[in-house]
């Protein structure tokens, strides 16, 4: 199959993976969908993630995880590979880094394509999401005190606007919290993840009069 209409959309919408700098303001953040929760004045700690996008012949898929159990924070969790940037480190640099620290996935069949908005999370994170494009699924080996599962997901189920659900919680002794998710078989894409994914639908196919249509078409 041919997903050159998907790698154009991606190199002229999204930013250049060089034109990151520590300097970049979020766009999108977990406060969207609460705009009466109390924002803190913080600075935010840097942070990537990579998104991975993988050609298959029946059409493009997303390579994720499922944080690992033992973890402190975030266990079980669905995940793009990623974490804090060291110091001195791009988004880019830092995004290879950690999917090869937590699934070995070798920089080298990577290309990075460009950047999404900027994602500030509740926990205090600037994440920069970085998109690579993998012409074949890669070798992975999770790393098990990291990462539980390496799995993926179609390109075109992502950008389905209809698996695109607002869920809830309420806290203890705090006020309902909204969050973005996308139910995949049995798996719970929530939260940051999936708000990182809903900003990238809104980069690539926010403005189109069927955006379906033309994510179906990337896909095809």
């Amino acid at each position: 199959m041919s997903c050159d209409s998907l790698r154009a959309r991606l190199e002229a919408r999204l930013d250049p993976v060089e034109s990151w700098s520590p300097e970049r303001t979020a766009i999108r953040s977990d406060y969207d969908l609460n705009p009466g929760a109390a924002r803190p004045t913080r600075e935010l700690r840097p942070a990537a993630v990579l998104v991975p996008i993988i050609m298959h012949d029946d059409g493009p898929t997303v390579l994720m995880t499922r944080r690992s159990d033992s973890l402190a924070s975030h266990t079980g969790q669905i995940a793009f590979p990623g974490g804090r940037l060291d110091p001195g480190e791009t988004a880019g640099q830092a995004a290879l880094r950690e999917a090869f620290e937590e699934v070995s996935l070798d920089p080298g069949v990577v290309e990075l394509l460009g950047m999404g908005d900027p994602y500030e999370t509740g926990t205090g994170f600037l994440v920069t999401p970085v998109v690579g494009w993998l012409t074949a699924a890669p070798l992975v080996k999770p790393s098990p005190d990291e990462v539980a599962e390496v799995f993926e997901v179609p390109w075109d189920f992502l950008m389905d606007p209809v698996n695109h659900r607002r869920d809830f919680y309420d806290p203890e002794g705090g006020a309902r919290r909204w969050f973005w998710a996308m139910p995949f078989e049995e798996r719970y894409i929530w939260g940051v993840t999936a708000g990182i994914l809903k900003g990238l639908f809104g980069r690539l196919y926010g403005d189109e009069i069927e955006p379906l249509s033309a994510a179906a078409e990337d896909a095809a």
